[in-house]
């Protein structure tokens, strides 16, 4: 733009301005810690360091090869968590290794849900994830037998009753006694009781010594098997005092029949009557004897 002045008066003059706009420089957002071993980070300077990884996670794009490595190094920063909380299993059948694979998923989701504008510490977000999915991981594995969660959840309370009472009474609490100290009937402690037998399972081919001669047998080989002469011993027992209500002619007809095994035309002979009038009273007095012992 020009200005001139003539006789007084002054005329400005409009030249075409460019103008250069800069574009705003935003700032680098400042580097990670480069962490050479997660595990062997002290506690509370993997909890510090995973404040500077969360917030960094918040804006990069999911999917980045930094978001990878942000999200991993979170994972191996806090497994300590995970062995804290898998510690509490460690008398479960299970090895302690798959409780912590089953409790390193749990962390992954608690990675995933957690939110810095939340204002909690991330080890007391994390730890209800990992123990949950553990327990879930119990609860969905562990079970020989398929019962409901509710007596899934009842035999852990049994257990915790049944130690408490065990060493306050020094002695094994009876179904009563849990039932009054767990607030619930004695029914549904026996039922809990009964559930808990499908918790585990063992093999009948699992091999044990016989106290008497030292034997190595298999469960499978020591339990009895039912014998198919049983139920004949026990009809025998039942037919004994019904045979002694028939008459004298009736009890020979039965022996000559079943015991002496003679043909329906030898004992009509032997009583002086017919074929046919044998089979009709053999015919009636099994029938008679058969009706009473199913009675």
């Amino acid at each position: 733009m020009s200005t001139a002045t003539t006789s007084g008066a002054t005329t400005v003059t409009a030249a075409h301005a460019t103008t250069a706009i800069t574009p705003a420089v935003v700032p680098a957002a400042p580097p990670l810690p480069h962490v050479d071993d997660p595990s062997a980070v002290s506690p509370a300077d993997a909890r510090e360091m995973s404040r500077h990884f969360f917030a960094r996670l918040r804006v990069l794009e999911e999917g980045t090869h930094e978001y990878q490595y942000v999200r991993n190094t979170l994972i191996e920063l806090n497994l300590a968590l995970v062995r804290f909380a898998a510690r509490r299993f460690r008398n479960s059948t299970d090895s302690m290794e798959d409780v912590v694979q089953v409790g390193t998923i749990g962390l992954i989701k608690a990675i995933d849900r957690f939110d810095l504008g939340r204002e909690v510490e991330f080890p007391t977000f994390a730890v209800p994830y990992i123990v949950g999915e553990i327990k879930r991981f119990f609860r969905d594995t562990s079970w020989s037998v398929h019962v409901p969660r509710r007596l899934q959840e009842l035999r852990i309370d049994l257990a915790r009753a049944n130690d408490q009472l065990s060493t306050r009474l020094h002695r094994a609490p009876t179904p009563q006694e849990l039932a009054e100290h767990m607030g619930l009937s004695v029914d549904e402690v026996i039922e809990g009781i009964v559930a808990s037998n499908g918790y585990s399972a063992g093999s009948l081919d699992t091999p044990a010594t016989d106290s008497d001669t030292g034997a190595q047998q298999s469960y499978a080989e020591r339990i009895g098997d039912e014998d198919p002469a049983l139920e004949a011993v026990e009809n025998l027992h039942t037919l004994a005092p019904l045979l002694e209500q028939l008459d004298e002619r009736e009890r020979a007809i039965i022996n000559m029949r079943f015991g002496a095994e003679m043909t329906q035309a030898e004992i009509g002979a032997e009583l002086g009557i017919s074929q046919m009038h044998v089979s009709r009273l053999l015919s009636r007095l099994l029938s008679r004897l058969r009706r009473e012992m199913l009675a």
